[in-house]
Order: C-alpha cells, then structure tokens, then sequence
C-alpha cells in the first residue's frame, strides 16, 4: 500500500510517499480503508522532532485519525464491524497511509451521509474543545478567550463556548479575513497573535491551542479566580519558570493555570461525547470546517501550509 512516512525530522520535505507493507490486524484492533485522513497539529510537532519519544523515528508513519470502513477485524473484535463505515483514533501514528489500523475502542461508527472528511475535521479536535471548556469549568456569562482560534480545535471551542452562554468570545488569529470567519462562528472579539486588538480587559477562561514562549503574556489576561487552560503547543512548549512566576506573583489574584490532553478522558466518555458532537454536526448545530482536501501524496505540502500558519480549519487528506 502507498502510505507517507517521515524520513528526516525538521521540515515538511522529510514526508515521503514511501510503499509500505500492508499493517497487521491484531487482538481488539480493526483494519480501515481509509477514505479520508485528518492532518492535526500534533503531526506537525511529530514531523519536527519535537515530541521527545524514543519510539518515534525515521520511518515513521505520521497521522493520528482517519474515516473510511472497516476490511477486516482482529481476535476478540465482534464481526459486525466488518463493511461499517468508521472515525478512528490510530495513536501517534499510522494514519497518513491507504490502510489503518485502530483498537475497537478507539473507533466508532458513521452515520450515513455523514462525509469522512467531516469527521476527520472534528473527530480529535472537538472533543479537545468540549472537555477543555468543562476541564475549565466555564459558566454561562462568563468571558473565554481562544488563543490560536483559527485551527479546528480553536474553531470548536469558540463555537461551543458561544452555545455555553458565553458573554464574550476574543479569539486570537493570525488575519483580519480569518477573524470575520470566526465572528460567523460566534467569536465576539478579533485579536492579533501577540494580542492587540479590541477585546475585554480580563478573561475568566483562557483556552490556549498555541503555547510558546509568549504563553506567560495571556496568563496575565486572566479575571480574578481565572482559569488558563493549555491544551496544545504548537508553537512550543511555554517556559515553566515564567508560567510559575507570574502565577505566583498574582497571587492574589487566585489564577489557575492547568494542561488538558483528552489521554485523561475515560474511554467510554469520550466516545459518548465525541457520537454527541457528530450528530451535532449532522444537525447543522457545529461546524466542520476544512480548509482543503489534498491527495495523501501532498502530505508534505499540507505541512508546509501549516508552517505557514494559513490554515482556516483542518487539512484532510485522501488516499
């Protein structure tokens, strides 16, 4: 099967479509005709080198979620799953590939005229939105800002923080054409990346897709008893030292900063939450947004558009 793996670590060139063995299907895991693989921000981390695990080497075949439909079942795995169309999480890898394989529990079904790439543009990132909002206990009148709006899991919160009954929605975004399109999807306040523009003073929940060294400047936004949560690092991870002394020297002020990664999720509540947020979909009450369908083959451009910082959404590719 053709599939993309990393050859070199650092910039989008070290994608190579590269013929790989079809994978094996083993106990609790189902094997995917992919039909549509979603191109997320974790990718990007892996493909730098930055994600610091020693079983992530050359060769390594990125992409963590993919739609299509289910060929062949592992031992253990009832046979009813065989010709289902599917949403699976694969790990840290194995999805940027014509073939994929997932655990059972990791995978759930599509509704009919249900499109892949939908699922793929909300599959990982909407839940992200969902228990990262509820990780910061957000309350109805209460003012969030999304930092890093402008990626599906950014575009996820600020709609989801609007049905909350948020009284205010800042986003951050990197153009004034990406801020109008967010405004349509329920943000109230457009800022710039470094954080200028017009907006409330102070923010009760910050919800941060970015990080990067100038992660400690948005803490400082926080409202009394603010909550800052961290769910992404897509310009690096923020500087401990900084975070901890401007937590602690607004201490009265009673902040509090936290990280949230949906691996502290029970596995039967997120997929309850993430078959909730599908059919929300369906029903028109969210939105998937994708910003191009490109063949699997440019998995090396889709990163480089990344880089760039021009994606409005998620990139899908298709096999």
């Amino acid at each position: 099967m053709r599939g993309i793996t990393i050859q070199s670590f650092g910039p989008p060139d070290g994608l190579v479509p590269t013929d790989l063995p079809d994978p094996v299907v083993e106990a609790g895991q189902v094997l995917i005709e992919t039909e549509a693989i979603g191109v997320g921000g974790v990718d990007a981390v892996i493909r730098r080198g930055t994600i610091g695990r020693a079983d992530v080497r050359p060769g390594h075949v990125p992409g963590s979620e993919v739609a299509g439909t289910v060929t062949a079942v592992g031992e253990g795995v009832d046979a009813s799953w065989t010709g289902r169309r599917v949403w699976a999480f694969t790990g840290l890898g194995g999805g940027y590939a014509e073939r994929a394989v997932a655990r059972v529990e990791d995978t759930i079904p599509l509704d009919d005229g249900f499109a892949a790439v939908d699922a793929v543009a909300l599959g990982s990132a909407a839940p992200v939105a969902r228990f990262a909002l509820a990780h910061a206990r957000l309350e109805p009148g209460e003012r969030v800002l999304v930092r890093g709006a402008a990626g599906s899991i950014g575009i996820a919160a600020v709609e989801l923080a609007a049905r909350a009954g948020a009284s205010a929605v800042t986003v951050t975004t990197g153009s004034a054409a990406r801020g109008e399109r967010l405004r349509a999807l329920g943000a109230t306040h457009v800022l710039d990346r470094q954080g200028h523009g017009d907006g409330p003073g102070a923010h009760d929940v910050v919800i941060d897709i970015a990080g990067g060294p100038d992660t400690g400047d948005f803490v400082e936004r926080l409202a009394p008893n603010g909550r800052f949560v961290l769910v992404g690092a897509v310009a690096g991870m923020p500087p401990v030292a900084d975070i901890g002394a401007r937590l602690l020297g607004s201490f009265q002020r009673s902040w509090s900063f936290a990280t949230f990664s949906l691996d502290s999720v029970p596995r039967d509540a997120l997929a309850s939450a993430r078959a909730e947020l599908f059919r929300d979909a369906a029903s028109g009450a969210l939105t998937p947004v994708v910003d191009a369908v490109l063949p699997l083959a440019e998995a090396a451009e889709a990163h480089r558009r990344m880089d760039e910082g021009t994606v409005f959404g998620r990139i899908v590719l298709t096999p």
